[in-house]
């Protein structure tokens, strides 16, 4: 039997461990295709590039892997991996990641790493995207290695329902194993920002978001409880927007 044919993509960019380490495992369960951005693409969200050029390129970072940077955003990388650089080929899986960083609770909307796993949902494709909570690029990765392979493992063997991306997040590396998998929901969780106003050398104001993040949730059934507790959490998302529980809410109440 042929090989699973698997797209990885990533938004810390084609250099990062994060991508290294997925690029590895994926290798023991099929052939990989990289398609990433050549720079850092974090909380770029679900954006594409319009009204500018896209450049492509070979890499040859990875070793025995047909990989490509793209000066786009991750979505970007994922439309050209189908359109272009694979358009005579459909993938089994993709996977992008292992960001540094958590996409848990609200971040999914702002996260590249989680905008190419939506991409690949978008087009029918199964799609993963992998986080691991710990932004210290020199991170411990090592422990969540066997969760990664098992649920891509599933994926490739049951498949995800239409419509479906799954974002898998893995707490940080701590002394004790991690506990299991946990699939549950997104958090009621937000972060409260605030813009610090401050002056450059020129004397010219600028802004610096900061803020905290709050979690809301005091229920055990979603993804900031299983990572509190040390388990892998894992979200299905869809990409429809749509408040389907409230379409006749809006149509009685407003006597549209």
């Amino acid at each position: 039997m042929s090989k699973p044919l698997i797209l990885v993509s990533n938004d810390d960019g084609i250099t990062a461990r994060g991508i290294r380490k997925l690029v590895a495992l994926m290798q023991q369960l099929g052939e990989v295709v990289v398609v990433a951005p050549n720079s850092p693409q974090s909380g770029k969200g679900h954006a594409i590039t319009v009204g500018d050029t896209l450049r492509l390129s070979r890499s040859n970072i990875f070793e025995g892997v047909q990989a490509y940077e793209c000066s786009g955003t991750p979505a970007d990388c994922v439309k050209l991996a189908k359109h272009h650089v694979l358009k005579d080929r459909r993938p089994d899986l993709v996977v992008s990641g292992i960001n540094h960083g958590s996409n848990s609770s609200i971040s999914v909307l702002y996260s590249g790493t989680m905008s190419a796993a939506i991409e690949g949902a978008i087009e029918g494709l199964p799609s993963i995207g992998f986080s691991l909570c710990d932004f210290d690029v020199k991170a411990e990765m090592d422990h969540g290695e066997e969760f990664i392979l098992k649920i891509a493992r599933q994926t490739l063997k049951n498949g995800i329902p239409k419509g479906v991306a799954l974002n898998v997040n893995i707490p940080t590396k701590r002394n004790e194993p991690i506990q299991g998998i946990k699939v549950v929901r997104q958090a009621n969780a937000k972060w409260d920002e605030e813009f610090d106003e401050r002056t450059d050398p020129y004397g010219r104001k600028y802004y610096w978001m900061v803020g905290n993040f709050v979690n809301h949730d005091t229920s055990e059934d979603n993804d900031e409880w299983a990572l509190a507790n040390n388990y892998i959490s894992i979200v299905p998302c869809r990409f429809d927007m749509t408040a389907h529980a409230e379409i006749n809410q809006l149509i009685d109440g407003w006597n549209m």
